[in-house]
């Protein structure tokens, strides 16, 4: 057999430093051609390139240092800057989520109350969405004043699309993705001018239901000694006075101050629902919108001018079905398997509007039995329907033609027929 012959390589007779030098750049090529295949590999510093904090060298050798890379932006990536933005709002710290045109999150973000309309200022024009909450309309105004467009939602739905618990961070999220969606209803943006009238309305509001609470009060402490008031308020000032003078009955001392000066405060709360009402049937006088609509039978300067200020453009509404269904004089349903199952009125929306068209339904309802107008639709629609059906049913009507008053910008004719087809 044959023995094996090794050869040997031939001796190399550089330095040692040089041939590790040709070793390293070997291994630089190696790596570099990799990172051209695979973007996500490792990479080395640039060669002959030092930043000062390069590792120590042994017997004249320069050890590479190797960095780890981040990941490149996967091809396709969106970069399109920022269009739509959801806001929650608080009183110092509000949330903000931003979104691309893909719908992709590109913010999150908390600001100062000093902060949000600087940070505003410099974004190019987008659609902000924000819950119809305490301050949403000031900062609407605002935020539309930097030449962005302002979208205003009921928070009954923007809910649904709060994913998991409930946050700020969420629920800004949850206010930018249902902005965006095109079956969305919005609330119409109220000038200062509104503000201001429906701000004399609620303390309107407040005062009388304190009145009525004072007037109880009164009532029921003198039915605790026997002393019965008639029903209606008006007889809390000329009854009681006359029983606490009365000598022959049980009454304490006592007890008469206090009776007293609970007539006292009633007697202030009276006028401070009388000077309210001095100054919005003076803005009543003045707004021309508002004197239109008090041309409507069952609509006073209280209810026109509460219309006016809170309704506004009545082309956001495209019929006079939504313009009541708005307010909630439209039957609740809950229809299923195609079969129609109708409720009582839904009573959605505005609560203190709804309460004034009733009343005023309820009085021309009252006018109309005393004419007894036998060929009357309100005559014939209470015979065969309860009175507060038919009142709820002319508050629906009225508020379709207060639609058509305002989206058309005319004036209300009572032989007013509509066209035939």
């Amino acid at each position: 057999m044959r023995a094996a012959v090794v050869r040997a390589k031939p001796y190399d007779a550089r330095p040692t430093a040089a041939i590790a030098t040709d070793g390293a750049a070997w291994l630089r090529d190696q790596a570099q051609h990799q990172v051209r295949h695979n973007p996500h590999m490792l990479t080395l510093p640039p060669r002959n390139v030092s930043n000062g904090m390069d590792a120590p060298t042994f017997d004249g050798i320069n050890v590479p240092e190797w960095k780890c890379q981040q990941p490149l932006e996967p091809e396709g990536a969106s970069t399109m800057q920022i269009t739509t933005i959801g806001i929650d709002l608080a009183k110092n710290v509000f949330q903000i989520h931003g979104a691309d045109q893909r719908g992709k999150a590109v913010l999150r973000k908390q600001l100062r109350r000093e902060q949000v309309a600087p940070f505003f200022a410099n974004l190019p024009p987008c659609l902000i969405g924000i819950e119809a909450c305490s301050s949403a309309h000031h900062w609407a105004r605002k935020l539309q004043a930097l030449g962005h467009t302002v979208r205003l939602m009921a928070p009954q739905f923007v809910k649904p699309y709060v994913k998991s618990n409930k946050n700020d961070v969420a629920d800004a999220e949850a206010i930018c993705e249902a902005v965006g969606r095109p079956t969305m209803r919005f609330v119409p943006i109220k000038n200062v001018e509104q503000q201001s009238v429906l701000s004399l309305h609620r303390v309107r509001q407040a005062f009388v239901k304190a009145r009525t609470a004072q007037a109880n009060q009164i009532r029921g402490l003198l039915a605790e000694y026997g002393l019965i008031v008639p029903k209606g308020i008006g007889f809390i000032a000329t009854r009681v006075p006359d029983l606490i003078e009365d000598a022959s009955n049980e009454l304490p001392g006592l007890f008469r101050q206090l009776i007293d000066r609970l007539l006292k405060h009633l007697k202030l709360l009276d006028q401070q629902v009388d000077e309210i009402e001095v100054q919005i049937k003076a803005w009543h006088r003045d707004d021309e919108t508002s004197q239109k609509l008090q041309k409507v039978p069952g609509i006073g300067p209280i209810t026109a001018s509460a219309l006016a200020a809170t309704v506004g453009n009545a082309k956001n509404f495209d019929n006079g079905r939504q313009l009541a269904a708005w307010l909630g004089l439209v039957p609740r349903q809950n229809s299923s398997g195609g079969k129609q199952t109708l409720l009582g009125m839904s009573k959605r929306g505005d609560a203190y509007l709804r309460t004034l068209l009733i009343h005023g339904a309820r009085s021309v309802l009252y006018r109309a039995s005393q004419k007894n107008d036998t060929e009357s639709w309100l005559i014939k629609l209470t015979a065969r329907r309860n009175a507060n059906v038919a009142a709820v049913a002319l508050a629906n009507k009225t508020a379709r033609i207060v639609w058509a008053l305002l989206a058309h910008d005319r004036e209300f004719r009572p032989d007013y027929t509509a066209a035939a087809a």
